[in-house]
């Protein structure tokens, strides 16, 4: 099975390099996401790294692997617009709205999509679902206020789970929350937003992709 979406994930990485190709000049900068179905995008990337000037990452592990391409990385603060980011998601539902996060950076990757010109969302179609939630949401916490945040989200009818061992690059800690009602993930966005010491949370429904591209057995889904 892993054989399987791993192809497909090749799959729809290889059609997000088709779909923004056309778009690049020397001049533009490519924000790129983290994760495995983000890993195959870098990989794929790399075959065009001659037409564009430089890549934006959202984690160290992304930056690693554009570099290890030979792919320059630009911090988002030296770089004067993003023309596309390119990530993968959680769950994206039918309104386009996605989590993320699963992966731990999804400040710096809301960070850069909200940058971006256009925003390209690419999964493989075992993440589609009629309505987000199945996958817990995750939560990125300043680490004084674990406690604090835990119980504003379990006033939510969430169950907050301390992910434990891991810090994300940002040095901060992750609450993963099951039980939250996301029929309305633009309210809920901003409601955990409002949460006093969270930093981010993986609901990107106000910033919602431009584009999803669905990796399936029998090819890739343009959803636009």
């Amino acid at each position: 099975m892993s054989h399987e979406r791993d192809a497909l994930k090749h799959a729809v990485a290889a059609a997000a390099v088709e779909e923004l190709e056309p778009k690049l000049t020397r001049d533009a900068v490519v924000g790129v996401g983290t994760g495995s179905t983000a890993n195959f995008f870098i990989d794929a990337l790399a075959a065009v790294r001659h037409k564009f000037d430089a890549a934006v990452s959202s984690s160290l592990a992304s930056t690693a692997r554009l570099r290890a391409h030979g792919i320059p990385v630009l911090d988002l603060n030296a770089a004067a617009a993003v023309a596309v980011y390119v990530d993968g998601a959680d769950e994206v539902d039918p309104s386009k709205a996605l989590i993320k996060g699963g992966g731990g950076a999804l400040t710096q990757e809301k960070i850069v999509a909200t940058a971006a010109d256009e925003f390209i969302c690419i999964v493989d179609g075992s993440k589609c679902v009629e309505q987000l939630g199945q996958f817990p949401l995750p939560v990125e916490v300043i680490p004084m206020a674990r406690g604090l945040a835990a119980r504003a989200l379990a006033a939510l009818s969430g169950q907050p789970a301390y992910r434990q061992g891991f810090v994300t690059d940002n040095g901060h800690i992750v609450l993963d929350v099951h039980g939250l009602d996301l029929s309305d993930p633009d309210a809920l966005e901003r409601q955990v937003n409002g949460i006093v010491g969270v930093v981010e949370n993986g609901l990107f429904a106000a910033r919602r992709p431009d584009t999803v591209l669905v990796g399936t057995p029998t090819g890739v889904v343009r959803r636009a």
